[in-house]
């Protein structure tokens, strides 16, 4: 599989009003990876980040660990 043929998700916080999203793709966690790409430019670069990372981020964000 390539990231042109993943399938991907944003946030369900993110709304369809086109802001500042991100997306993820499941379809490489089995191989130890998460590519993250901006939404708004899908053909664009993505970031990848080992699966430990990644869900430590997410358990960040979810403690509220970030302020703006």
């Amino acid at each position: 599989m390539t990231l042109t043929e993943a399938v991907w998700e944003k946030s369900s916080y993110s709304g369809s009003s086109g802001g500042q999203c991100i997306e993820f793709s499941r379809a490489f966690a089995p191989s130890g990876l998460i590519p993250v790409r901006d939404s708004k430019v899908p053909s664009g670069p993505a970031l990848i980040f080992p699966v430990s990372q990644w869900s430590a981020f997410i358990e960040s964000v979810k403690d509220d660990a970030f302020t703006a």
